[in-house]
Order: structure tokens, then C-alpha cells, then sequence
């Protein structure tokens, strides 16, 4: 009976690219197939995405002595030193979220079904080649930099249209451009197919019935609806929080924590309330500035922690669960934005949104996020989904707005394939 639900839980998995694990809240997620979903003519690159952290694949070991490697990794010695205040604080909060993560590791280990195809997640799939390595090119164009010149707002964005009607799922042969303002505008893509777009000789893909709005912090104001009952149920954002590894790496920008007061989440969200959700790396500066002061200043209250688990390949985590600065998982603050009459949408969530719930994946590029958009919104309030918007978004998603000053990053063709 296990086996065969596993074989289930598996078929569904390879389709849809969530993997739940039987009797808890834990998830595994692959990136890669929930992205593809979303895309009829093109395909995210498995091997561009997941470059970073499959080097057992050009080193030639198998899946076999990589699962072996999981289990019996060798771990250095740990040197002890004490710890001042936000170091002991952020311990402390390390080690009531310790034993919920170890239990996740230990499930996805258990696996094995799981197991048997993680080592291939990144291989291309093509009808006619069947699995392949392809190496993308590195050429990315730098979209904050061209944001903060004079000449931004001259720039603009050619959409490659189909003629078909834009309610029509198949598109057509023939195209028609249309030339709209990069930067600083709201830019469209109506369709049920995702469209081309060029930008000084770059081009990207926009995914079906989505939007964009690229501009600095200073512009985020014109997202605010004309009324409330317009706002957004699901609000996600993904702060630049001052990081010396980001910067070190000429990654992002990223901002002090006072900017992020300045967000109009209270304005953006649904006259019904909306959910919120917040990612934070474990620095405890940031736990308390969101505590004490940034959910406070938006009018949210929290109502959960998701975990977000970093694993390779090979099933082991990307780096020692207990390694103070660089912990191999990063946290989801869910929290509740309240609006007019919502009492009893507030009780609802605190009785329906998990509080165990941890999604585990292997890691794309640098501070990509995985996509849980559509597992997010399983829990927004009301009978019927609203708007949904990610804030400093560096993606698209379908149905979504996104909003920040690069979201067409990872929309640049170098990360997708034609069918």
C-alpha cells in the first residue's frame, strides 16, 4: 500500500513538481516543473537553473554514491566561542526550528522514490535528444543600471503580439510589435500564451496574463489600487536585506531596514485583508526590526513560519544545519494584513495555515526563490482568489503583478528553451 501511494505521490510530482510527503506538512518542491506549467512554447533550463549546485553530475559520480555521500558526510570540528545577545537570540531560534527540519531531512531521505530521480532535475528533455547537459551563456543585462540613467525614461520594450484574439489559449503565426515605456509603466501581457519582448537587442519571455512594473522605491506608490475592494489578497515580497555576502558578490543593490517602512502594504491589500508573506534570512538584526517594528508600521499580524530547506542534489543539506552563519535554510514570515471586516478571516487563518510547514529544494541562482506562489495561495482568505503581487520581484508569475527594479532578470531568454 506505501509503495504504491509513493508511486502516486511520484507520478504527481514528475506532473506538477510538488512532492508531499505522507503525514506532515513537509514538501518538496522542483522549481523547474511548477515554472514550466506556466509555459506553452518555451521551457526553463533545468541545467541553467540549477547550475549551482549539481557539480556531482560533471564529476561523473552516480545518484547511488551521492545518496551515499548524504548519509555518511564527514563534519569538521566545531570550535566554540561565545555568543553576545542577537547571536544567543537568533540560537534560540535556530533550535526550536532544529528538530522540525531535521524531521523534513530525514522524510526526503526516506524517499526513496524521491531519490531515484533528484540527480537527474537537471537535465534538458527534449523529444528528440532525450536527457542533456546544456551550458548557457553569462551575458546578463544589467536592467538596475539602465533604471538609474537619464536616459531611463526614454527607454522601451518591444512585445511581440499574436494576432490571435488574446483570449485564444493557441497562438497565431503572425505577430504584431507593441512598443510601450520599460521603466516606470505598467507593461501587460493580456494573452493566454506567453510573448516576446526585446530590449536593446535582449530578449525576454513574459509569461500568460501577467505584468510588470520596473522602477526604483520612490515609484511604489502607483501600484496603489483606486480602491480598496481592487487590492491585493497575496502580497509577497523578497527585501534586498543588507547582506555583505551580496554585495561582495555584485549580485543586488541592497537597502537599510527603514526603507522597507516605507512600503504601502496597507494600502495595497484587498478591503478584505490579505495575506502576507515575508522572506528573512536568520539574522536576528532583521527578526527583531520585523517584529517590533515593520509588521507593526503595514498593520500585520504573524501568523506563521514556513521554512524554506536548502538540499543538493545528492539529498544532503548545502551546508551543516548548525553553522552559525550560514544555515543551510531561510524563513517565510505569513502574516495577515487586516482590512475592514475581517475577524473572522484572521481566526481562520490562525486555525488553517500550518505551523510546521517546511518546503524543501535545490537552490537556483543566487537568492532565487522557489516558486510557491500556488501553495500560498491555498491559504488566502475569502471564497474567491484576488490579485496577487510579488514586491522586489527579480521574476514573472502568471496571474500576478511584479513589481521592483530588475523583475525581468530571470526572464531574460538565456534561461529558457524553445520547444
Amino acid at each position: 500500500m506505501e509503495n504504491r501511494l509513493a508511486r502516486d505521490e511520484l507520478s504527481v510530482f514528475l506532473e506538477s513538481g510538488i512532492y508531499r510527503f505522507q503525514n506532515s506538512n513537509f514538501i518538496f518542491v522542483d522549481p523547474v516543473r511548477v515554472l514550466n506549467r506556466s509555459y506553452l512554447r518555451f521551457r526553463v533550463s533545468p541545467s541553467g537553473y540549477y547550475r549551482r549546485f549539481f557539480d556531482h553530475v560533471k564529476k561523473g559520480l552516480d545518484n547511488r554514491d551521492c545518496l551515499l555521500n548524504a548519509r555518511k558526510r564527514k563534519r569538521k570540528e566545531k570550535k566554540s566561542r561565545c555568543l553576545n545577545e542577537k547571536e544567543l537570540a537568533a540560537d534560540q531560534r535556530h533550535q526550536v526550528a532544529k528538530p522540525l527540519l531535521l524531521m523534513a531531512h530525514e522524510s526526503l531521505l526516506q524517499a526513496t522514490d524521491l531519490l531515484s530521480v533528484m540527480g537527474s532535475l537537471n537535465r534538458e528533455i527534449d523529444s528528440s535528444a532525450g536527457s542533456r547537459w546544456v551550458e548557457l551563456p553569462n551575458d546578463h543585462q544589467s536592467l538596475i543600471k539602465h533604471g538609474g540613467v537619464w536616459q531611463a525614461p526614454l527607454y522601451e520594450i518591444t512585445l511581440k503580439l499574436p494576432e490571435s484574439s488574446p483570449s485564444s489559449e493557441v497562438a497565431g503565426s503572425s505577430f504584431k510589435n507593441r512598443v510601450v515605456p520599460l521603466f516606470n509603466n505598467l507593461v501587460v501581457n493580456e494573452t493566454l500564451n506567453e510573448v516576446e519582448a526585446e530590449f536593446l537587442d535582449h530578449q525576454y519571455i513574459l509569461p500568460r496574463e501577467s505584468c510588470f512594473y520596473m522602477s526604483d522605491l520612490r515609484m511604489v506608490h502607483n501600484l496603489i489600487p483606486a480602491t480598496a475592494s481592487s487590492g491585493f489578497s497575496l502580497i509577497v515580497i523578497d527585501p534586498p536585506w543588507e547582506n555583505g555576502s551580496a554585495q561582495q558578490k555584485s549580485k543586488y543593490p541592497t537597502l537599510p531596514n527603514r526603507y522597507f517602512l516605507a512600503l504601502p502594504i496597507k494600502k495595497l491589500s484587498h478591503s478584505k485583508g490579505a495575506l502576507v508573506a515575508l522572506w528573512v534570512t536568520n539574522r536576528e538584526k532583521f527578526h527583531r526590526f520585523i517584529e517590533l517594528e515593520l509588521f507593526p508600521s503595514w498593520g500585520v499580524t504573524h501568523i506563521s513560519t514556513f521554512y524554506w530547506l536548502k538540499v543538493k542534489a545528492d539529498a544532503s543539506l548545502i551546508s551543516d544545519l548548525d553553522l552559525f552563519h550560514h544555515r543551510p535554510y531561510e524563513c517565510l514570515l505569513l502574516g495577515y494584513c487586516h482590512g475592514e471586516d475581517d475577524i473572522e478571516d484572521l481566526k481562520i487563518l490562525e486555525q488553517t495555515v500550518p505551523k510546521d510547514q517546511v518546503i524543501i529544494s535545490i537552490p537556483g541562482d543566487y537568492s532565487r526563490k522557489p516558486p510557491i506562489g500556488e501553495l500560498l495561495q491555498e491559504y488566502v482568505p475569502g471564497p474567491t482568489l484576488g490579485r496577487c503581487i510579488e514586491l522586489f520581484a527579480r521574476e514573472m508569475t502568471p496571474g500576478w503583478l511584479s513589481w521592483g527594479n530588475e523583475p525581468l532578470h530571470f526572464q531574460e531568454s538565456q534561461h529558457f528553451t524553445r520547444t
